[in-house]
């Protein structure tokens, strides 16, 4: 399992880069991502540092590209996409790459100007021409608005324009309240929608004439018409005028329409031009300043000829690493090789496992919870095939576990099509990024359905059964009627068990939900204890890689015996009862729940299920109770001992590498500090993973005080957790049981109110009724038992590993490995 089991080894390294060839290093580590670069300059302010003003030039054109794509997709234009990841530009190329997004914005900005000029002009025209085609209706004999008004020989003003068709309402009467009645309005609708050449929304207006007497109403109305935003456009008062205005509108629209056309054509070359690279660029300039960022992290040398930088980074590729600064140190053409060094540091390394795309979903799962502490057991390895098969236990379903697998394997089969749509989607991403979780669930969920013989509600006859009814009194008559009969376990045919799984017989019962019941209840206990126990073993897998000797019988023996001595004991009931009592001596049965509960009052069993049951139980509960004590007391009254008289050289030892020497690990000055002082440090920071789990650092060079009180405390409250909690997750276990029963009870009602209603029926009606019931039950299927049922099985599938699972060994307290990687960056991972 290599780095999954166990997270790789880290080292904190030094690195010397010149400056003529810092950019290229760090170019080529960004494109290898096995580098965690450290800020050197925690104190220095963002904008004083060294390539503040190369990192502002890239946002600057991040900027412009920002303003391509806007433009590109807003004009329905796609963007070529090949697949191409271009290297880090060079320096220079940074020089060509602003003169070339200057150019190309700036005649974007003007073509989108000049366009939006004329689109105005357009718009001014085309309302003017339905103003004038209007008038003349309005101007109509039909139509005098001194006939409206009661006089004959009056002489009315008038203004027109062109307001949003919503506002009409609400226009005609603020005209008619501030203006008393005395203004007479007419208004007609254009039948097209004209385009807003701001925005590029299209706006449904209508034209409009208002006649009104004297200069007081003129004034009232272009009030009301400026407050809601009418254009005015002036407007003949002859019949001939109006027509010769007219026919000049006409001519100007069309040698503007062609000019648009030639605007927009010239448009569309430089967005598609523009399309055509844009990806690239994008790829170009976040890799530029990905990499100024990162230089800004270095410490510039006293001789500003030399940038040092201290990184993260795994000893496994340091091989890599020094390769890949070679590579950029001969594309620079420096004479100079950078140079790495590994260098000490009391500081917790952070935790990186190597994963692949089917690893990686489970990885996340259990950093979810926490990212391991350094070198510790990794939860991951073991979920891969642990959390699909307590999913299937709570699913078991042939038939949804085959619908869900094949959904899984479609994700998988077709991946490479479907990231781009699905990868970053709000609502489908998390499906897509746990195909191959859900691939598994519904392929064990397939395994598990067959050992329950569960597919879709029903059973699946392929061994045939080995019930014999006959000797059970039933009648022909009695068969014959719609009602439902139990089965007596004594009636076999061959008096074998049945092959495997469950016998299909047993669906036709009243008494196969007590039989069910009580077996998927025993089996969710053997797998919850074995599960919890070997949890306890990969803590002792932790103990040894730490040599700490003192958790091992300290912790993790009193532990072992204590889950053994009562849950282990359960479980061997369980299998007890099952080879020594069948359907002939069932009544005789002693119950295990009270069996257990006797146990703890030291109370014999009865009736015993084998010889010298009584006397075994009292050992084990004895035993058990021992166990707290034992994990309470022996640990920190060990450390306080041993706190009391202990030599120096014993606190300086790296727990992952043995009891080296530690003066070969710390620096001279470090060491010289240690020699002078003759520093007595707490030995409990070596000694207890609670108080200090940083497994790459030596002990600490400030002296503390041991405080006993606050070790027992804290160990007293890790005994009480893990006691009550044993039995606690043992209950918790029992949900595998509780989830299997609802899924099948769910998936039995739906067929019985819907589907089975169709089949009953015979010839053409029954085929409608069995259509109309199919469609939904399916909905119904895919709604609930795949979809609602399914996420509710994955959720306490998560709860088991992240809580009864992971609590026996795994702290989750590290950080992870976040390398300087140019894949993340383009993802938009990270900024």
């Amino acid at each position: 399992m290599g780095s999954l089991y166990r997270s790789e080894e880290m080292c904190l390294a030094q690195i010397f880069l010149q400056s003529e060839a810092a950019y290229s290093c760090v170019a080529e580590l960004g494109e290898l991502g096995l580098v965690q670069f450290r800020d050197l300059n925690p104190d220095v302010n963002a904008f004083q540092r060294k390539f503040v003003s190369e990192v502002r030039r890239c946002d600057e054109m991040e900027r412009r590209l920002r303003f391509f794509e806007k433009e590109v997709t807003s004009s329905g234009i796609s963007i070529l996409n090949t697949g191409e990841n271009p290297n880090a530009p060079a320096p220079r190329e940074m020089i060509d790459l602003e003169a070339c997004f200057e150019k190309l914005e700036n005649e974007l900005k003007e073509v989108n100007t000049n366009q939006e000029a004329l689109m105005r002009n357009f718009l001014e025209l085309t309302e003017l021409k339905h103003i004038l085609q209007n008038t003349q209706t309005f101007f109509s004999e039909g139509n005098r608005p001194d006939e409206a008004f009661g006089f004959s020989d009056m002489q009315l003003g008038f203004v027109t324009g062109v307001i949003r068709r919503e506002r009409i309402p609400a226009f005609e009467q603020m005209l008619w309240r501030v203006c008393r009645g005395n203004v007479f309005l007419r208004q007609a609708e254009i039948e097209e929608p004209l385009k807003d050449p701001s925005t590029g929304e299209e706006v449904w207006k209508s034209v409009f004439i208002i006649f009104f007497q004297g200069d007081q109403l003129k004034i009232r109305v272009k009030k009301i018409c400026e407050g809601f935003r009418a254009t005015l456009y002036p407007c003949n008062e002859t019949a001939a005028e109006r027509a010769e205005t007219s026919m000049a509108v006409l001519t100007r629209l069309e040698d503007l329409q062609k000019v648009l056309s030639q605007t927009e054509e010239h448009r569309q070359r430089l967005l598609s031009l523009a399309s055509k690279s844009l990806r690239v660029w994008f790829i170009k300039v976040r890799k530029l300043k990905a990499i100024y960022h990162t230089l800004n992290l270095f410490n510039l040398d006293v001789t500003q000829k030399c940038l040092i930088a201290e990184c993260w980074c795994p000893v496994s590729d340091l091989d890599q690493i020094n390769l890949a600064l070679r590579r950029g140190t001969e594309v620079s053409g420096s004479s100079v090789p950078s140079i790495l060094n590994r260098i000490t540091t009391d500081e917790e390394p952070p935790t990186y496992n190597k994963t692949n795309k089917f690893t990686k979903v489970y990885q996340s799962l259990v950093d979810s919870y926490g990212v391991a502490n350094y070198r510790e057991v990794n939860p991951a390895p073991f979920t891969i095939i642990t959390y699909p098969f307590l999913f299937s236990v709570m699913y078991g379903d042939m038939g949804h576990g085959l619908i869900m697998f094949l959904f899984g394997l479609w994700l998988v089969v077709r991946e490479k099509q479907l990231h781009a749509s699905l990868a970053n989607h709000e609502m489908f991403g998390m499906l897509y990024g746990g195909r191959y979780v859900i691939m598994l669930m519904g392929l064990f969920s397939v395994y598990s359905g067959f050992l329950y013989n569960d597919c879709l509600s029903n059973s699946v006859n392929i061994f045939g059964s080995t019930w014999n009814a006959t000797n059970m009194n039933y009648t022909d008559e009695l068969l014959s009627q719609d009602i439902s009969l139990g089965l007596d376990p004594k009636y076999s045919a061959t008096g074998a068990v049945y092959p495997i799984g469950i016998d299909p017989m047993w669906q036709l019962s009243t008494n196969s939900i007590n039989f069910l019941n009580s077996y998927k209840m025993k089996l969710s206990v053997i797998l919850g204890v074995s599960q919890m126990t070997f949890g306890v073993f990969l803590s002792f897998c932790n103990h040894r890689y730490f040599k700490r000797s003192l958790n091992i019988w300290g912790e993790f023996v009193p532990q072992l015996i204590f889950m053994i001595s009562i849950f282990g004991y359960l479980v061997v009931l369980i299998f007890v009862k099952w080879l020594i009592y069948d359907v002939w001596n069932e009544n005789s049965a002693p119950s295990l729940i009270l069996t257990l509960i006797n146990m703890g009052l030291l109370t014999p069993p009865d009736p015993p299920m084998f010889p010298g049951q009584p006397s075994l139980q009292i050992f084990l509960v004895l035993l058990a109770v021992s166990c707290i004590p034992w994990m309470l007391f022996v640990k920190p009254v060990v450390l306080y001992l041993r706190h009391q008289n202990r030599p120096l050289s014993t606190y300086l030892t790296w727990p992952n590498r043995g009891t080296a020497d530690a003066s070969g690990l710390l620096s001279s000055d470090t060491q010289a500090v240690i020699n002078q002082d003759e520093l007595a440090i707490n030995n409990s920071d070596a000694e207890d993973p609670e108080t200090s789990n940083h497994l790459e650092q030596p002990a600490s060079l400030v002296p503390k005080e041991f405080d006993f009180g606050e070790t027992f405390i804290y160990q007293a409250i890790h005994t009480i957790e893990y006691c009550l909690g044993c039995i606690s997750h043992t209950a918790s276990y029992l949900r595998l049981w509780a989830l299997s029963l609802a899924h099948s009870e769910l998936s039995e009602v739906l067929w019985n109110m819907l589907l089975a209603i169709g089949l009953r029926m015979n010839g053409f009606v029954g085929s409608i009724a069995t259509f109309g019931c199919f469609g939904a039950w399916a909905i119904l299927t895919v709604g609930i038992l795949l979809f609602m049922e399914g996420l509710s099985a994955f959720l306490h599938t998560l709860r088991l590993h992240w809580i009864e699972f992971q609590s026996k060994f795994y702290k989750g307290e590290g950080h992870p490995f976040l390398p300087f990687t140019f894949d993340a960056i383009l993802e938009g991972k990270e900024e």
